[in-house]
């Protein structure tokens, strides 16, 4: 007798040995992809799905098609369009559908960090993003999508156009649902008048019947249909035993309803049909303005993702995707056509690309043969060729944009403990709503049950979840408006308590476009010899003045034993000679006394071979930028690892008084360390040599134009290198934490007021509701005020 596949109803080929666990029995599958399936529905706890479907998968395929998709994510091929590779980790950004406030967030990071192999899950409840890194050789990713569905939330990883989609799709719902709630508002409110006022003399009884009746088919609609996102919400909270913002409103809701409908039943007692459809009303536009001031907020790193276009040209005319574009491929870049990978220039001829949505820059930007070009900016007049240095994935502008998503997700002490107080005050609010019944149960029997559902309503801590992440979320986007990349969040808080700045000086209060202005070669030696074995030794560094020595007409030699003393020179073996670059006392010069400024000195076999004079202009924000914090009475230290006499020039131009030079890293971050328990420090640098005091500083700020170690050290990067935006960084981090502390503030202030007057049986539902809605769309609306120009 022929078995048949238990998940899909079909044959069971012979000479096969699929089978899955399912309710207590062991059951036949077809073949593997049937299993596989199968034991998805069983470890994702959706085995309930075989318990009360109706036809095989094959007719009735809604939950496996869902979960099949999940598996789908698990391919390696799949996950390379979207997931990051770290030290034995995998990264990814994921969009979420469902989460309305904190206690979503907090609900999905407790379900999920739980499971076995996930090592950390940030959820952003302003973007709807939320940021998942797991072992892969522990878990799937399918498996932890799979956690996230069950809790009842949408989860796929982060792409900006479907983004957008959902989140219209959504909107598109909120729309019919607010339209149904409005339109039965209406009707319940006339007849309501009708009831209480008796507008057409004295109803006789049949006549209030049949209006209770009529109030009855108009509010059920509405609580069956137009509230469902709040009972959902409320089901996923209480599932999991925790107390969202939505479980007072939905019980509101269900007791109002069932209090009425007895009621009508009964013909006795008071009805709350049009307090129902007003609840539901006014708090679907709270909840739509809210959403919809959210995406404003949220809508700038995804709009920097989209300006990636979807196709690219190769070379020959046809037209790919770019999602297909690999390291090493060529495209042609149209005029004026977005640029759509990040690549290297290969025309000979310059071109000029609008960089202005990186750097925050109008002006463009000339870039030669072998210049970086990055995905997302703007070609100018001239059609190019671009060979690709990376995919999309690990493109600059997905990198801010995830990092910048990290940022936001990374909660400052004030956010986390006000979404403490809001989880506990939600069962607070439950517990004062139940006194407040039974003593006005006792006192005045009619009017307990409003007064009840007033103080469920009115004393909703939404405002209060959403008073510190919205303020943030704004914040970071103006700030990457300014050309300014936030990696670390409590920026805002430290950037305005910064007392003492500290600053290197090459690259930093100096362009750090460094060119060999003199070559000064000692009897001997040959000058090209010379230069060949300068820019041997310099190709091993990582440094503006070392890029100053590729520019030179000259070769490199061969050479072995290269040792790069970070902040004093290079060392080696180049063709049989022991060569050393770097300072005179680096080099072992015996006259260090006649050494001059902006210097670099070789030596060959120990003898002082030549000396390159270099010329490295100073910024000309630099002066203005270090004057400020001067006259605010912070203390400024320039701390370089170049010598005295380089140092001393430039701070004297620029105004600082206090120099500390020729100091190591090592020196650099125990300076930092001596005054961090006095002083708030900010440490501005760009080298490799600046990175272990960026990471040991209060504040660190990385150059865009810097190492990629030292901005991987620091808390903020400036894109633009422009000095003088720090001081924008710092107003807009001052009116940040005014916004913040107005925003707690009034929702605290709020909560305060309302739930005495509640108690006391002073404020109606429908003034209740309105309060709720009000207060939310009040502190959302108070942080946009961030994104606007200052």
């Amino acid at each position: 007798m022929c078995k048949s596949c238990y998940h899909c109803g079909e044959v069971v080929p012979d000479n096969t040995n699929f089978s899955v666990e399912i309710l207590g029995d062991i059951r036949t599958m077809c073949c593997l992809g049937c299993e596989t399936v199968a034991q998805t529905i069983v470890d994702s706890d959706l085995v309930s799905y075989y318990q009360f479907r109706t036809a095989p998968a094959e007719k009735v395929d809604l939950v496996p098609e869902q979960l099949k998709n999940l598996i789908h994510y698990d391919n390696k091929e799949v996950q390379s369009e979207f997931v990051r590779q770290t030290d034995n980790a995998s990264e990814v950004t994921l969009s979420l559908e469902g989460v309305s406030c904190a206690a979503c967030a907090w609900l999905i990071e407790k379900q999920v960090a739980a499971h076995k192999g996930v090592l950390l899950i940030n959820v952003n409840t302003t973007t709807l993003r939320a940021s998942l890194t797991w072992d892969d050789d522990v878990t799937k990713l399918s498996e932890v999508l799979g956690i996230i569905h069950q809790l009842g939330y949408k989860a796929a990883p982060f792409e900006a156009d479907k983004h957008e989609a959902a989140y219209h799709r959504s909107m598109k719902q909120y729309l019919y649902r607010l339209g149904i709630a409005g339109l039965a508002t209406m009707q319940v409110m006339m007849l309501a008048v009708a009831l209480y006022l008796e507008v057409f003399g004295d109803l006789e009884e049949e006549f209030k019947h049949f209006f209770r009746w009529v109030s009855l088919i108009f509010a059920t609609p509405v609580l069956l249909y137009s509230a469902l996102p709040f009972y959902l919400n409320a089901w996923r909270s209480l599932k999991t035993m925790t107390l969202g913002m939505d479980v007072p409103v939905s019980l509101a809701l269900i007791f109002a309803y069932v209090a009425s409908v007895v009621a009508t039943v009964q013909e006795k007692g008071e009805v709350f049909f049009e307090s129902i459809s007003m609840f539901t009303f006014f708090l679907l536009v709270g909840r739509f303005l809210e959403m919809r001031a959210r995406r404003k907020a949220a809508a700038a790193s995804g709009n920097l993702l989209k300006l990636i276009p979807a196709i690219a040209h190769t070379l020959d005319g046809e037209q790919v995707p770019v999602k297909t574009l690999k390291p090493g491929d060529r495209v042609r870049v149209l005029p004026g056509e977005h640029i759509p990978a990040d690549g290297k220039v290969v025309s000979q001829s310059p071109i000029f690309i609008d960089e202005s949505m990186l750097t925050g820059e109008s002006l463009q930007v000339r870039k030669s043969h072998s210049d970086i070009a990055y995905a997302g900016t703007l070609n100018g007049d001239e059609a190019f060729e671009l060979e690709v240095t990376a995919d999309k994935n690990n493109s600059v502008i997905n990198n801010i944009v995830r990092l910048q998503d990290s940022a936001e997700l990374s909660k400052p002490r004030i956010a986390e403990i006000a979404d403490v107080v809001a989880r506990y005050f939600v069962g607070a609010i439950l517990i004062i709503s139940a006194c407040t019944w039974a003593y006005w149960h006792q006192t005045k029997p009619d009017d307990a049950f409003w007064i009840m559902l007033s103080v469920l309503v009115a004393t909703c801590p939404c405002a209060l979840s959403l008073a510190t992440p919205t303020a943030l979320t704004c914040a970071t986007s103006r700030l990457g408006s300014l050309g300014i990349l936030l990696r670390k969040n409590h920026v805002f808080e430290t950037l305005c308590k910064v007392n003492h700045l500290v600053v290197d000086k090459t690259g930093t209060l100096t362009e750090g476009n460094i060119v060999i202005s003199e070559i000064e070669v000692q009897a001997g030696f040959e000058e090209q010899h010379c230069i060949d074995l300068a820019i041997t030794l310099e190709s091993h560094a990582n440094h503006p003045i070392a890029n100053a020595f590729k520019r030179l007409n000259g070769s490199s030699l061969t050479a072995t034993s290269i040792e790069n003393k970070i902040g004093l020179g290079i060392e080696g073996a180049v063709e049989g000679q022991s060569a050393k670059i770097g300072s005179a006392r680096y080099i072992g010069m015996s006259d260090q006394q006649n050494t001059k400024s902006n210097a670099i000195y070789l030596s060959v076999d120990d003898v002082h071979a030549a000396t390159f004079y270099y010329q490295d202009p100073i910024r000309k924000e630099s002066h203005d930028f270090i004057q400020h914090f001067v006259d605010s009475g912070a203390k400024v230290t320039l701390l370089t690892g170049d010598t005295k006499q380089n140092a001393a020039p430039v701070a004297e131009q620029v105004g600082i008084s206090n120099v500390i030079a020729s100091v190591s890293p090592e020196e650099k971050l125990a300076f930092l360390e001596s005054v961090k328990d006095h002083d708030v420090t900010m440490m501005i640098g760009d080298g490799i040599n600046d990175a272990p005091t960026l990471a040991g500083a209060h504040l660190s700020v990385a150059m865009g134009g810097g190492t990629d170690v030292a901005k991987a050290s620091a808390d903020l990067v400036l894109l633009g290198d422009r000095l003088d935006r720090i001081l924008k960084a710092k107003e807009h981090a001052i009116k940040t934490r005014k916004i913040i502390r107005e925003n707690l503030a009034w929702s605290l202030g709020y909560n305060l007021v309302i739930l005495p007057l509640a108690v006391a049986g002073l404020v109606a539902p429908y003034i209740a509701v309105l309060g709720m809605s009000a207060s939310s769309v009040i502190v959302v609306t108070n942080s946009l005020r961030l994104l606007k120009n200052t």
